[in-house]
């Protein structure tokens, strides 16, 4: 292989794998937890975030902020989780793929 080529290629995988720890980094799960904070407050945090993992007092889940953040083949289900001040705050949405019973053949 060239040393050009070589140079490039090494450059090209270098800035891959730094995205791909930026966007780690980004999906990790926030240190606070939905039953700590107020349902205003989860509620633009998913907003502003648009896509966003949080603790709701179990395993911490993906939230987004509509279905258009979801992939094309997944559905969006609204989600509620308990909150300081609401024991069912809709917060977001939850994306998930469809059952077999669910594809509209």
């Amino acid at each position: 292989m060239r040393p050009l080529a070589l140079a490039l290629l090494c450059s090209h995988l270098v800035a891959i794998a730094t995205g791909a720890a930026a966007f780690a980094q980004s999906r990790s799960p926030r240190g606070s937890l939905t039953p700590r904070m107020t349902c205003a407050e989860a509620m633009a945090l998913v907003k502003g975030e648009r896509d966003v993992v949080i603790g709701t007092g179990g395993v911490p889940e993906r939230f987004v902020s509509g279905p258009g953040q979801c992939a094309g083949s997944e559905i969006a289900e609204l989600r509620f989780v308990p909150t300081r001040d609401n024991p069912q705050c809709p917060i977001g949405y939850h994306c998930r793929e469809p059952g077999f019973e669910e594809w509209n053949w």
